[in-house]
């Protein structure tokens, strides 16, 4: 294998022993695999990209020439995945030896000087960016010329799956999975799955014979390369296993489920929004609010007192449900909430808001102090919540929808921080592939009657590289139901990665853990 070739040789001085050895294995593995996919199974916001960047890399240089990168079904995903790619190549841009496009903004009668360079297309995993994939593979004989490798991002969100004709009683695959079975077919190309939650990937069988003629290339995948995670990476472990993480103790609040419901509906009989500073009903949104307030004013202050620039500004996620009613209900509470607490700050009597302010400080103050780091005096930091909340440093969105992330994404795909203290309000499309930074406050309440373990994963954005100082002031508020089940859900996780690690599944079986009492299962009866 070559390893000094003018593609990864730029490369491989951006990756650490460890995720360089990840690289060198996965492009080993792809003359292994035959037909069958190769799975880089990393962690929730770890970097995985990052990795399958620097295999296409190597790859180029091993006699690949076409790189496909199919992303979740989101214009902006796909969009902040095609800007990635021309940033991580700009060199080889600039030199004309490889071109970038996302497949539905391919360039017309594409000319053979432009098809001799190295080709890296982003599809949307959609039923109407698959196809056109394959027109463009066929009408420029694609596969017959060049050796194509796909990498499917996140391969367990739509790739896979099965439904039932309710005539027949047969199954099939789902639209967008067969589309992907279509492309294997026809382009015979190498196949790598990239996902954190691989379980419905495992589960699948050796060869799928759904009683049809239709070929089913392999899903299972043969082979898996364990992704690295850097230095200062915050996963499950950090929330849920005291004995890894002692500090852990002062993460975790319990909210009562009945707050739940109150998030759920607008019932003026249950709650009424101007009983926000008052009612025991909200008790834990509204002390979820005011830690957050001033737990960001406290590292405002850490970091000299300014809350401008990019190391000032702060989120704070409510994920509590889907539907765009409840959504808004909750921004209803929250921004009546706010309001009352910015009339508190410029009253001259502000006692009510000063006993709330430190209640949070010394909630606060007890992880601060045990990691070591500064602690500004209660006055200096009643005093900047009150500036907080008077000149409005606190700003709320919700975030339910596809034009939405269009807008509020930054130039580098992550949730645009607008003001010191970011309150984002939202459902399923704050999971997959949606990075927030300096994240300090995770409020979650989905709670299903049977939790699918993938999908609690992706919910988890609290995972992923956080600073200590920001950890310090880091809460987590959720039911003492709900942290059991995620508890679980990390231990079921972390044993999968271990026997990995350790070498056990050298036969090719692999144990998926689930709950004895069917309260958890691994993925979506679906997949």
């Amino acid at each position: 294998m070559i390893l000094e070739g003018e593609f990864f040789k730029v490369k491989k001085q951006e990756y650490n022993e460890k995720t360089l050895a990840c690289i060198k294995k996965s492009v080993e593995k792809l003359s292994e695999i035959e037909d069958k996919p190769l799975m880089m199974l990393g962690k929730i916001q770890s970097g995985k990209t990052k990795s399958f960047i620097g295999v296409v890399s190597l790859s180029f240089d091993n006699g690949y020439d076409l790189a496909v990168i199919l992303t979740k079904n989101s214009n902006a995903l796909a969009k902040q995945t095609v800007a990635r790619m021309k940033q991580e190549f700009s060199e080889f841009l600039e030199e004309d030896s490889v071109e970038i496009f996302d497949i539905m903004n391919a360039s017309p009668n594409m000319t053979k000087f432009e098809l001799e360079k190295k080709l890296i297309i982003v599809v949307k995993k959609e039923k109407n960016n698959l196809p056109r994939l394959m027109d463009f593979i066929q009408t420029y004989s694609l596969a017959q010329n060049k050796k194509c490798l796909i990498i499917d991002d996140e391969a367990d969100f739509v790739s896979v799956g099965y439904d039932k004709n309710k005539e027949t009683e047969e199954f099939d695959l789902r639209k967008i999975a067969a589309q992907i079975n279509e492309l294997k077919i026809q382009t015979e190309c190498k196949f790598i799955q990239v996902t954190a939650t691989p379980y419905s990937l495992y589960l699948q069988p050796e060869n799928i014979n759904l009683g049809n003629e239709i070929e089913i290339k392999p899903v299972k995948p043969h082979e898996t390369v364990l992704v690295p995670s850097g230095e200062g990476y915050i996963g499950g472990e950090y929330y849920f296993d005291r004995e890894k993480n002692p500090l852990g103790e002062y993460l975790f609040h319990a909210i009562e489920e009945s707050e739940l419901g109150i998030l759920k509906n607008s019932d003026r009989r249950k709650y009424k929004e101007e009983e926000g500073l008052t009612s025991d009903k909200i008790i834990g949104l509204r002390t979820a609010i005011l830690n957050f307030i001033t737990g960001g004013c406290i590292r405002i202050l850490q970091n000299g007192g300014n809350p401008r620039g990019k190391s000032n500004k702060f989120s704070f996620i409510i994920h509590t449900e889907i539907s765009k009613s409840s959504h808004t209900r909750q921004e209803n509470i929250i921004e009546e909430l706010l309001l009352q607490l910015k009339n508190e700050a410029q009253k001259k009597d502000t006692s009510l808001l000063d006993k709330f302010i430190e209640n949070s400080y010394f909630n606060m103050i007890q992880s601060v102090e045990k990691y070591g780091f500064e602690i500004p005096s209660l006055d200096e930091v009643i005093g900047y919540v009150k500036t907080a909340i008077k000149n409005e440093w606190l700003s709320k969105v919700i975030v339910n929808s596809e034009n939405d992330i269009n807008t509020l994404l930054d130039d580098d795909g992550q949730l645009r921080l607008r003001t010191p203290l970011n309150i984002f309000i939202g459902g399923q499309i704050l999971d997959r592939g949606i990075t927030i930074n300096n994240l300090i406050g995770f409020y979650y309440g989905r709670n299903p009657n049977k939790m699918q373990q993938d999908t609690v994963l992706q919910h988890s954005r609290m995972y992923g590289y956080r600073s200590e100082k920001d950890l310090a002031v880091t809460r987590f508020y959720t039911t003492k139901n709900l942290y059991e089940k995620m508890s679980q859900i990390n231990d079921f996780d972390a044993k999968l990665r271990e026997d990995f690690e350790q070498g056990n599944f050298d036969k090719g079986i692999i144990f998926i853990s689930t709950d004895s009492n069917g309260k958890i299962t691994p993925c979506s009866p679906q997949k």
